[in-house]
C-alpha cells in the first residue's frame, strides 16, 4: 500500500468576522470532480450512495456526503468523512470521468444572520432565499477567483475554492463578515 502525503490545512486556525456573520475554515474532506452522461447517472448515484442532482443550482446530501450540480454533466462531490469517492465511482462500471481534487480544493464556512451579506461583499451572485434556497449551489466568482457556493442551512454557506486562493478568499469573506456586523 502506497503512503499518502499528509495534507497541511491551508487555513489552519483562521477565523474572523463579527457577531452577525462569522467565517471559519472547513474541516478536512475528500472531493471529486465528476463528469458523466445522463445514462451513467443511475449507476453512479447507486455507487456513491446519493442521487446525483439533475437540475441547475441543486444538490443532494446524505451522511456527510454532498453532490453539487455544476453543469449538465458535471458535479462536485464532497465527503466530510474522507471516503475514497473515486473508488466508489469506479464501482459503477459506467463511462465517466472521476478526478480526486481533494488536494486542490478547500472550503471556507460562512454562518450567521448576515452571512449572505458577507459573501455578497465579494460575489455578484444572488443569495436571496427565494433564488438561492437551502441546498442551492452555484459556480461563480468571489472577488477575482472562481468559487462554488453551497447553501447548507438557513444561515450557513460553504464556499469551495482552490487551496492556492484560500487565504485571499478567507480574507475577503472575513472582511465582508466584519462589515456585515456594522
Amino acid at each position: 500500500m502506497a503512503e499518502q502525503a499528509l495534507r497541511k490545512a491551508p487555513l489552519g486556525g483562521f477565523h474572523g468576522g463579527s457577531a452577525a456573520a462569522h467565517v471559519t475554515a472547513a474541516g478536512p474532506a475528500t472531493r471529486l470532480s465528476l463528469r458523466a452522461g445522463a445514462d451513467a447517472v443511475p449507476a453512479l448515484s447507486k455507487a456513491l450512495g446519493l442521487t446525483l442532482p439533475q437540475k441547475p443550482k441543486t444538490s443532494a446530501s446524505a451522511n456527510g456526503r454532498h453532490a453539487l450540480w455544476l453543469g449538465p454533466d458535471e458535479w462536485l462531490l464532497i465527503d466530510e468523512s474522507s471516503a475514497d469517492l473515486a473508488a466508489l465511482a469506479a464501482k459503477a462500471d459506467v463511462l465517466h470521468s472521476a478526478v480526486d481534487v481533494s488536494h486542490r480544493n478547500t472550503a471556507v464556512l460562512v454562518a450567521g444572520e448576515r452571512a449572505a451579506e458577507a459573501i455578497a461583499s465579494g460575489s455578484p451572485h444572488d443569495l436571496s432565499p427565494k433564488v438561492f434556497p437551502v441546498g442551492a449551489c452555484a459556480r461563480t466568482v468571489l472577488g477575482k477567483i472562481e468559487v462554488v457556493i453551497f447553501r447548507t442551512g438557513e444561515q450557513e454557506y460553504r464556499v469551495e475554492c482552490w487551496r492556492s486562493f484560500a487565504p485571499y478568499a478567507f480574507a475577503l469573506l472575513a472582511e465582508g463578515a466584519e462589515d456585515a456586523g456594522l
